[in-house]
């Protein structure tokens, strides 16, 4: 027999003159048929199984037996308990106290002399336990089939039932072991994980003392201020029932409680031992506190807990999953369930959830923890950190090195240049700034359009200059180019007017003459002239135009963080950012103008301004008329129409001809009913091989929301069997509103075929990206297998033709194979925060579990709006989500094949399993979300390359 876990378990003893026999593991006596043990006196003996298969006694307590007289009726036969209660520390009547003490002292000393006869007795009895459960079961079927053949009575029946039931029980108690006792430890948390972060509990009732102190009333606390006070004011319902669960354990139904009473009530509920838990949650389903649980009572827990959890479409299906719980808990079909039925479902709820697990990857973790262990020096340290940070961005460390240098050197340049002036007599160095300044901006405003250039961008990443040049940065790269704009014009302008021109006219009419009269003229000017002249002027409204453009531009601003009174909230949001940002084409006019007025040049191909800006202007404005006559080329049809859960629009419209894109790539779209000159970026949804084009838009700003209205009129409700709250298609009477589109653009996620392996990670609408690559990857998964099916095929059938199968015929012209694809497995995770999140490609996911049959594809969806698992208020739907997925294979939550986590998921462990299970691979982790876990994915990508020899590169999408 192999070593068990150490573990504590409860023996009794059948009757004191007679030897100790094996019960079923419970804290309940053994069963006696014996109509004289009613006036013999019986204890409990609380004994610890070792690891070395030793019995050590721990206490030995009187206890006397409650009997219960026999029903009337069939079936109503219930075992004899030897205790009323599940309290650690029950307390128990005694007939005869002097007697059963001095038999305790006599029953220690028998049983430390006996111990190892004990143990091995013991290890016999488990061994007979497994040969009788086999044999119980089938002696149990041949009674059945014997009842069944000669139409036995209701109550043989029932009393099969009932002995099934009583052996299933007598399995679970046993199956019942420290391993999964410690597992459920984690679950039923009524209170969450405050032991982690508060010491003892200690801290979380002063919490909750300070709370009953701020809602007491008469220094009473009314049952609807208890959510509140012990912290379930997101989860009232739930609260409430657990408030009055307790109630009735002290066969009470009060409506509040004093501050003693809440401190009980507190204790129970952050008990620590499962049982305890286990208990409480069982008697808020047990209404009626019969020590059963029937299928209304579970329909109507089920959605207590979809309340509390956020999920409206479970509690429409509250029936349907109740019956489940029922039909897999009570398949004797007794009508109720009891509490050791509802720990072993819990306790093994894991066994049924049936999906794709990884491999064992625990040795290669382990190595990998010990090297990220092993003590480097600092100077060793910071070298391996230098070293890694330059293979992880040596491309954008040489193209901001490069600007920097430019910029050195122009500002040098005119530095020196002007120096050399006679101006510099009077004006001092405050010109050599101002014009070394400006000589950095006609430069960066040149080289700020490039980034924007995307045709120009996607066409050239595709070359081996995309090596090179971190292309999919474009975005970042001109930011930071705006933010030396904004350096540039204060320098620039601040010397200007806070310097130069205060010491131009401060200075003598001698001096001047003698060093400025070439430059100004003969008669010194004033401010004032120097301010309206063209020099001045142009660049005044050049600095108003660029500090709207770029307050504008800004966060705050663009995505209506900040909050301004009617009318200005118009300044506000992404139509405010997008017709300011138009404000540089005034900006890029005066500046060449500005450039040919200079006061100390005077010959004009030293006026270099336009030189600068005439090859990225006309660039920048060939693509702009380029998607004017490309969107009109491209004539699209809507196909399809769907608004969805959580504000989502999706558009399925025909695909042009000429429109080739890669998965990861995405389009601009606009809408002329919304507004004839805004253009807004959007993943394309669909995969290559599609003959249509897809796109998924969510509400988020002024121009999503009116389309999203434009569009809604243009839709109907959903008929049955169809995804989607609003619908419209080709059917529709109401005639769609016109689309145009332009693109496909570059983005990091198209070159994912570069990697080994794929980890995707959205976030809400942030999947979108990668519904093409796990489409694309798909269609490319079945046309191997059917190409190799072919080829299979077609040197059989040669074969046979030639008449020859052992001889091949080196003539032969076999079908080419297809290169392989070089990725091998793809981790797609979606976090989302609302279930109906799951519609918008619901078919997707579907059409992937079920034709990945080699599993090169893993989805994992995560749903935060659930309480994470553990916590009582999720913990039935943690179990009809295993049972259903079980059984049917669709997740409750998603309605998908994909099971649904709650929560947010454990990156570091996402990072190991992946590093440890792909050892040696170079892996794409793509993201597209929030920029506050980029942080921490580029992070764990960071750190886990310097543990092992996998290497992560991470991308994130930026439009």
């Amino acid at each position: 027999m192999r070593a068990h876990p150490r573990h504590e378990r409860r023996w009794a003893s059948d009757s004191v003159p007679e030897r100790s026999m094996v019960s079923d593991g419970s804290s309940s006596p053994a069963m006696t048929d014996d109509s004289n043990s009613r006036d013999q006196e019986f204890v409990e003996v609380t004994l610890d199984l070792q690891d070395d298969n030793t019995i050590v006694l721990r206490s030995v307590e009187p206890t006397t037996v409650i009997h219960i007289d026999d029903l009337t009726g069939a079936g109503n036969e219930t075992p004899t308990l030897a205790s009323a209660s599940w309290s650690p520390s029950p307390i128990r009547r005694s007939s005869s106290n002097n007697r059963i003490r001095q038999f305790s002292q006599e029953l220690k000393a028998e049983a430390l002399a006996k111990a190892k006869q004990f143990s091995q007795e013991l290890k016999a009895e488990l061994r007979r336990f497994s040969w009788s459960q086999s044999h119980s079961s089938r002696v149990l079927s041949a009674s059945t089939s014997q009842n069944a053949s000669a139409g036995g009575g209701g109550g043989g029946a029932f009393d099969l039932a009932l002995a099934a039931r009583a052996l299933r029980r007598q399995r679970a108690q046993l199956d019942r072991t420290r391993s999964g006792a410690e597992k459920a430890l984690r679950g039923l948390r009524f209170i969450g994980n405050y032991n982690s972060t508060k010491t003892n509990g200690v801290d979380a009732w002063n919490e909750v003392e300070t709370n009953f102190n701020k809602l007491t009333k008469d220094g009473h606390l009314f049952r609807a201020d208890f959510p509140q006070c012990i912290g379930m004011r997101d989860s009232k319902e739930f609260a409430l029932e657990l408030f009055d669960a307790l109630g009735r354990r002290r066969r009470l139904k009060v409506e509040k409680i004093s501050k003693d009473e809440l401190y009980e009530f507190w204790s129970q509920i952050s008990d620590q031992s499962f049982d305890s838990r286990l208990q409480i949650f069982f008697d808020m389903v047990d209404k009626n506190d019969d020590g059963r649980i029937t299928e209304e009572e579970v329909k109507e827990i089920i959605m207590l807990s979809a309340s509390a959890n956020k999920l409206s479409r479970l509690k429409e299906q509250a029936e349907e999953y109740a019956a489940l719980i029922m039909e897999e808990l009570d398949p004797e079909r007794l009508g109720y369930i009891e509490l050791w039925q509802l720990e072993t479902l819990l306790l093994q709820k894991d066994t049924y959830l049936n999906y794709s697990q990884a491999l064992s990857y625990t040795s290669q973790a382990l190595s990998q923890s010990l090297q990220g262990l092993r003590r480097r020096s600092p100077i060793r340290k910071l070298s391996t950190n230098l070293i890694y940070y330059l293979q992880e961005n040596w491309r954008r460390v040489w193209v901001l090195t490069l600007w920097f240098c430019i910029m050195i050197a122009l500002f040098t340049w005119k530095f020196i240049q002007y120096k050399q002036k006679s101006a510099f007599q009077i004006m001092g160095y405050c010109l050599l700034t101002a014009k070394g300044a400006g000589e950095t901006l006609k430069f960066n405003m040149a080289l700020v359009l490039l980034p924007v250039c995307r045709n120009t961008i996607t066409r050239l990443r595709s070359t081996r200059l995309g090596f090179f040049v971190p292309f999919d940065d474009n975005i970042n790269f001109h930011k930071t180019i705006a933010a030396a704009i904004v350096v540039g014009v204060i320098l620039h302008a601040g010397n200007h007017l806070a310097c130069d021109f205060p010491r131009l006219i401060k200075v003598s009419e001698s001096v001047y003459k003698k060093y400025l009269l070439h430059d100004f003229g003969k008669h010194k000017p004033s401010y004032l002239d120097l301010i309206k002249g063209p020099e001045g002027l142009t660049g005044i409204i050049m600095l108003i135009c660029m500090i709207i453009a770029f307050t504008l531009a800004t966060r705050w601003f663009r995505r209506n963080l900040v909050k301004l009174p009617k009318p200005f909230n118009r300044l506000t949001g992404f139509n405010a950012f997008w017709y300011s940002h138009h404000l540089f084409v005034i900006v890029y006019v005066l500046l060449i103008i500005h450039g040919v007025f200079l006061y100390l040049v005077h010959t004009w191909y030293l006026k270099t301004t336009w030189m600068y800006l005439s090859v990225p202007v006309l660039l920048y404005a060939g693509e702009r008329i380029l998607r004017i006559f490309r969107s009109g080329f491209y004539t699209v049809r809507l196909l399809k129409v769907a608004i969805y859960p959580g504000n989502v629009l999706t558009l399925q419209m025909s695909k042009p001809q000429q429109f080739k894109y890669k998965s990861g790539q995405y389009m601009f779209v606009q809408c002329p009913a919304v507004s004839p000159f805004e253009w807004h970026p959007f993943s394309i949804t669909s995969a290559p091989g599609d003959d249509y084009l897809s796109v998924h838009i969510r509400q988020l700003g002024d121009w999503t929301q009116e389309l999203k209205r434009v569009f809604s009129e243009a839709c109907e409700p959903s008929l049955a069997g169809k995804s989607g709250l609003l619908r419209a298609d080709e059917t529709t009477k109401k005639s769609l509103p016109k689309l145009l589109i332009d693109g496909p653009y570059g983005a990091s996620a198209q070159d994912y075929r570069n990697y080994d392996v794929l980890l995707l990670v959205g976030l809400g609408i942030g999947a979108t990206p990668f519904i093409s690559i796990l489409k694309d990857l798909l269609n490319n998964i079945v046309k191997m297998e059917e190409q190799a099916d072919s080829v299979s095929d077609f040197i059989r059938t040669s074969e046979l033709s030639s008449g020859s199968i052992d001889s091949p015929n080196p003539n032969k012209v076999y079908p080419k194979r297809k290169k392989p694809l070089k990725t091998t497995n793809a981790y797609f995770y979606w976090v989302t925060r609302e279930q109906g999140s799951f519609d918008w490609f619901k078919g997707v996911m579907n059409e992937v579990a079920e034709l990945d049959q080699r599993g090169v594809i893993e989805m994992h969806n995560y749903l935060t709006s659930v309480y994470e698992e553990g916590d009582a208020r999720s913990t039935l739907i943690t179990m009809v989500q295993a049972l259903n997925h079980a059984k049917n294979g669709v997740d409750i939550v998603s309605g998908t094949r994909v099971r649904t986590h709650f929560a947010r998921p454990n990156w570091k462990k996402v990072f190991s399993k992946t590093s440890s299970k792909h050892s040696n691979a170079r892996i794409g982790v793509f993201y597209c979300g929030a920029p506050v876990l980029a942080k921490e994915l580029s992070q764990l990508c960071y750190d886990f390359n310097q543990k092992g020899s996998t290497k992560f590169e991470f991308h994130k999408e930026h439009f």
